[in-house]
Formats: structure tokens, C-alpha cells, sequence
């Protein structure tokens, strides 16, 4: 199974980013995103950004991984 994580961009080059949660830092593409600014949250799956998450939702989502995380 895959999932589809947000990530923070902290770096950009042409195509080729850097997404961070929690202190992983992850390279990725952004190819599928319009105008990626760093600061931005995304959704990335399998290496891609796939759609740009707003600032309160990303935040969100990621409360509820840490949330599962922890009940483990």
C-alpha cells in the first residue's frame, strides 16, 4: 500500500524539490504543480507532488498522522 503524504517545500530547482515533515526531508518532483513556491504545502506520492494543500489543511492532516503515530 502507498500513501500520499504532506510535505512542506523547503527547496526548489526547476522540477526537482524538497519536501520536509518533521524533520524528513525528501526529495521530490513538482511537475504537476502550478507555480510551486517554497513554503507551500503539497500532497507527494511516489516521488511527485500532486496537488498544493492549503496551509490549515496540511496542518490538519498532519496532526492526524502524529495522532495515529502515537496511538500505535
Amino acid at each position: 500500500m502507498c500513501l500520499a503524504i504532506p510535505l512542506k517545500l523547503t527547496e526548489i530547482d526547476g522540477n526537482n524539490a524538497v519536501g520536509e515533515r518533521d524533520g524528513v526531508r525528501r526529495a521530490i518532483r513538482v511537475d504537476f504543480i502550478r507555480e510551486p513556491k517554497v513554503g507551500d504545502y503539497v500532497i507527494a506520492h511516489a516521488g511527485f507532488a500532486i496537488e498544493k494543500l492549503r496551509p490549515e489543511q496540511a496542518l490538519e492532516n498532519l496532526a492526524a498522522i502524529r495522532e495515529v503515530a502515537n496511538a500505535e
